[in-house]
């Protein structure tokens, strides 16, 4: 009764599509337009992405800093290494394109050293004030040497912000309009105004400018993100094209192929807009993975089409059948794989869901689209000629498969022993692997920002901020002088951490009025005793610092202090080493009775997050494994069916953990995807393997050898045309200047061949050895769904057809 119903409703399907064909051309055509209107809502991310939800604690404690100081990662950093700065015209011009620079409204401040400002004692009434270092509108060579020398020696008050510590080296800092920096007035500032600007300078002045700063990397990033979708599109309709036309020889078809999976691309792009989601470097995937899974469909479809045609030549009973018999085969294998991505939505991680929702409704989007289309673009076509047939008869695709029969007939032994010793050699590989939370990692190493990254880590230390807060639990706590003086041990101790640069607080300013008290000394840099600051406090009493030092590191009721420093680009294990290390000297020097102090800040932010989402994407792999699982087992009705289903997918993944481990691959976002992607595809081999060889031993009276002999001589072909599309087309992510997608197409490549191996040579094994516990009438029983059709399904579709003619 399950198996009229199947059929009979996949053969009412079929007759719908044919006789509406004029209505689903027009349909998809306004599917398509609707969906392309929503295109303007797509949106290019300006902040990092958030990995953890936003009621974690360790975004509270961040959007808590953000409160109290505003936005952090507001600072672009222009540097120079060249003593030549320090001459007449090329200082004068550096001044001036610092003063360019100021005169945007995306830009609030610059510190310059043409523009620096000294904190000096004046007597009548007592004051400090902020003076001109340069008095001089153009000074000359003298001038210019002297406040060199200056500089370097005796304004430590400067050090890390404006000169290196240990090179002549200088930088000139740019803090962005907090209110801008995360909009997309950024990112013109960044590309069409600031870019040019330096590229001018070095053009005209001979000096190499390095520029970076957190705004600054994530507009360059967003930006090759943005660059890439556009190449990994044309690169993967290229590759997949190509092999297309290799297998079928058919201009026509390739050509219907590519409108299929186009227009499922422009509905891809659609979903996106509709749902208002941001162009992240997942979501950005989404669009060349529809390409690639989309093509498997084609070929199912045409093959299929292309063998009823050989058989009998009627155009008409063709297509019909194409929609009858492998609309559910490929409806399954389609899900299987939504299923996988699908897993995603339930995890926390909003970067996460929003992938899982959009991978998998595109995923059924494109089964719906190739079932629709070609056979209705066929229906209007003449019926392929003979020469359009010869690839069903190719001797190469023979003889792989006469390979594949005489490794599981004579070689089983050998066949089990590698998949052993690959399972040995993994495990001992996936316990080298380690977890990477670096920010920089995935960023193409020969672009030029990374490099200037590279440059201001060598010589200041870093650019990613890690902050401090510190709250003295009542006002104006801050500036008590017993606060002070553990806000300096605290910096004392970080600037002994090689990853991290020396700290920038209100200490810098204290230390600096003490400095100006004594006429400028710089042996005087440093906190006043009780005593002194009796004696600076009348001239500290009404200054004005002019770069509001004290406004960005002392709250406004005096409460919080904040500290910042630079990190390095380390790793999750280095900075969970350097925060483990660094909470108990913070709960030394700071009593909890008295003191709360959090670490906070982009670095630990995005290092926190990364060790979240990987144990996110780990839970969601689980649940892909339960969830197919499942699927299995409402198919077959048989647990002993699921664990040798199982053994097959599991064990490529496990290979490919392995070989991260021995490649040095980390564990990170992008390449944990790799598991949860691999197995929603390859699973689908396995699915229709088991459904043939049930099949198979339905038709030979239980024969277990020639039942599995047969199934994997007619699903062998398939399976290796859809894997070698699969593996070429996940290789075209190899040409990402992004690591971590590198990693992402050539790891999700071997593991679908790994795969293919599997279900081709272990499954079949693992079947013929296990024959009396798994091929037996109680084990195989008729499943809950018909995945592959019968000759008796023939017969059946004969008498619908007759039946409705």
């Amino acid at each position: 009764m399950h198996k009229i119903f199947s059929f009979g409703f996949w053969n009412s399907i079929a007759r719908l599509i044919l006789r509406n064909r004029i209505i689903i051309i027009l349909a998809i055509i306004v599917a398509t337009v609707l969906l392309a209107t929503q295109w303007k809502y797509m949106r290019f991310s300006y902040t990092e992405a958030n990995l953890m939800p936003d009621d974690h604690e360790v975004n509270k404690v961040y959007n808590s800093f953000l409160d109290k100081f505003g936005e952090e990662g507001n600072l672009i950093l222009l540097g120079v290494k060249d003593s030549s700065l320090f001459t007449p015209q090329k200082f004068k011009a550096w001044n001036k394109l610092t003063d360019t620079l100021q005169t945007f409204p995306e830009v609030d401040h610059v510190i310059s050293p043409a523009s620096l400002m000294e904190l000096k004692k004046f007597e009548d009434p007592k004051r400090f004030e902020m003076v001109p270092v340069i008095t001089e509108k153009n000074p000359d060579a003298a001038e210019l040497k002297d406040f060199e020398n200056r500089l370097f020696t005796s304004m430590p008050f400067y050090e890390n912000l404006v000169y290196s510590g240990h090179s002549n080296t200088i930088q000139s800092a740019l803090y962005l309009n907090k209110e801008l920096v995360n909009t997309k007035a950024r990112k013109i500032f960044v590309l069409e105004e600031l870019d040019p600007i330096i590229e001018k300078f070095e053009q005209e002045q001979g000096i190499d400018v390095r520029v970076s700063g957190m705004p600054y990397i994530r507009t360059l990033n967003s930006q090759n993100i943005v660059n890439e979708i556009g190449y990994f599109i044309l690169a993967a309709l290229l590759v997949t094209s190509l092999i297309f036309f290799f297998f079928f020889r058919s201009f026509r078809a390739t050509l219907i192929s590519m409108v299929t999976v186009c227009i499922g691309v422009m509905w891809a792009f659609g979903v996106i807009g509709l749902l208002n989601y941001e162009i992240t470097i997942l979501t950005a995937l989404i669009p060349p993975l529809i390409i690639v899974i989309g093509i498997p469909n084609c070929i199912f479809l045409i093959n299929k089409y292309q063998q009823e045609i050989q058989k009998h030549g009627n155009q008409a009973k063709s297509l019909q059948r194409v929609i009858a018999k492998v609309g559910n085969a490929t409806l399954m294998t389609n899900l299987t794989t939504a299923s996988g991505f699908a897993t995603f939505i339930l995890t926390d991680s909003e970067l996460l869901k929003q992938f899982g929702v959009v991978a998998s409704i595109n995923i059924i989007a494109i089964f719906v689209l190739s079932l629709l289309i070609i056979p209705v673009i066929y229906s209007y076509l003449r019926p392929p000629k003979t020469r359009h047939l010869r690839h069903l008869n190719k001797k190469w695709i023979g003889a792989f498969v006469d390979w594949m029969e005489k490794m599981v007939r004579h070689h089983r032994i050998a066949i089990y022993i590698t998949a052993i010793s690959l399972l040995v050699a993994s495990i001992i590989g996936i316990y080298t692997i380690k977890i990477s939370g670096s920010m920089l990692e995935d960023m193409p190493e020969e672009a030029q920002f990374f490099q200037d990254v590279k440059f201001f880590e060598s010589e200041f230390e870093g650019v990613m901020p890690l902050e401090i807060l510190v709250d003295t639990k009542r006002p104006n706590g801050v500036l008590k002088l017993s606060t002070l003086k553990r806000i300096e041990e605290l910096e004392n101790y970080i600037a002994e951490i090689p990853e991290l640069s020396n700290p920038i607080s209100v200490t810098r300013l204290v230390k600096y009025t003490k400095q100006a008290y004594y006429n400028g000394n710089p042996k005087y840099y440093q906190l006043p005793s009780s005593q002194e600051r009796n004696f600076i406090m009348p001239y500290a009493k009404n200054m004005d610092t002019g770069d509001g030092l004290l406004k960005a590191y002392v709250d406004s009721t005096g409460q919080y202090a904040r500290i910042t420093t630079y990190m390095q680009d380390v790793g999750t294990d280095k900075m969970e080493k350097i925060e483990e290390n660094m909470m108990p000297q913070i709960e030394k020097i700071f009593p909890k009775e008295a003191y709360e102090v959090q670490l906070t800040g982009k670095a630990l932010l995005f290092q926190k997050g990364t060790n979240y989402l990987v144990k996110n994407l780990i839970i969601s792999l689980g649940l892909a494994i339960l969830l197919i699982a499942g699927l299995m087992a409402w198919m077959f009705r048989s647990f002993k069916m699921i664990l040798i289903s199982l053994v097959p997918n599991l064990l490529p993944l496990l290979v490919t953990a392995g070989l991260m481990g021995y490649l040095g691959v980390a564990i990170k976002p992008s390449t944990i995807l790799v598991f949860s992607i691999a197995f929603g595809i390859s699973v689908d081999d396995t699915i229709h393997f088991l459904a043939k060889y049930r099949q198979e031993l339905k038709v030979n009276n239980w024969k277990i050898k020639r039942s599995v002999y047969a199934a994997l001589r007619e699903t062998g072909v398939s399976m290796f045309y859809t894997s070698i599309v699969l593996f070429f087309g996940f290789s075209v992510f190899m040409i990402s200047s992004f690591g971590g997608t590198v990693a992402l197409g050539g790891l999700v490549s071997a593991t679908l061949l790994f795969a293919m191996l599997a279900n081709l040579l272990l499954l079949p094994s693992l079947l013929l050895s296990l024959e009396r516990n798994i091929a037996n009438k109680q084990v195989m029983k008729e499943p809950a769904m018909k995945i592959i059709e019968t000759e008796e399904d023939d017969e059946e579709l004969d008498k619908n057809e007759t039946n409705n003619s």
